[in-house]
């Protein structure tokens, strides 16, 4: 690995690995991307994350960063081009809260069943709509232009679409949340982030396990 090499090791399904790969294209940082076969994790992952063993794991100059929203922020600071938060502090700190919202009450009424996946998506349903309070009339939030909250969280848009199918429950209704919605939409079209996107049907087959398999251990 070159020293001054830029390399993502990711797995295609992961939305973590997938803000990063979006961070680096909206940045134009050329970078290698190796894919992880998250059940027979690599030499090189396991090297470089010996503790938590995940990805991403992005390495730069020979040094890896793990965890998301901190590998999002690394190359922020980085590279200076294309600037994904803003300068002023409390704009800053407003995106660093969003980017941290709604994410875990999504992922737990996809990962329940019964009563309790009912409870889960009234949830769910509550955080949707105070996430489309923080648009305050803007196209994203970032402004008029993509930055580190829409990166950390616009991959909702899609898999909240694919779990709603799957699991059999609205979670976006689109009357009360009208806005958010038209933001989702804008934001997957545009180019450089529906490019990294993986093929929708192949990532529903990937959802439709891992819930099963999630659901499974539970009981």
């Amino acid at each position: 690995m070159a020293a001054d090499s830029v390399t993502l090791l990711g797995f295609w399904a992961s939305p973590y690995a997938l803000r990063v790969k979006w961070a680096l294209k909206l940045k134009g940082v050329e970078y290698e991307y190796v894919e992880e076969d998250i059940w027979n994790k690599s030499a090189l992952l396991l090297q470089y994350n010996p503790v938590y063993k995940k990805v991403p794991l992005l390495v730069h100059q020979g040094k890896p960063l793990a965890e998301s929203l901190v590998i999002l922020e690394y190359v922020d600071e980085t590279w200076k081009q294309n600037p994904l938060l803003p300068h002023d502090p409390y704009e800053k700190a407003k995106a660093r809260f969003w980017s941290k919202f709604c994410v875990p009450a999504i992922l737990a009424s996809f990962s329940k069943g019964g009563e309790e996946l009912q409870q889960a998506a009234e949830e769910a349903r509550e955080n949707l709509k105070t996430l489309q309070s923080g648009l305050e009339g803007k196209r994203y939030f970032g402004g008029e232009k993509i930055g580190f909250a829409d990166v950390a969280i616009g991959w909702l848009g899609h898999w909240v679409s694919l779990m709603e199918e799957i699991v059999g429950i609205n979670l976006l209704d689109t009357k009360s949340m009208a806005k958010l919605k038209a933001w989702f939409d804008d934001f997957l079209e545009n180019p450089i982030i529906k490019e990294c996107m993986p093929p929708r049907d192949k990532l529903m087959e990937h959802i439709k396990t891992l819930r099963k398999a999630l659901l499974s251990s539970s009981t």
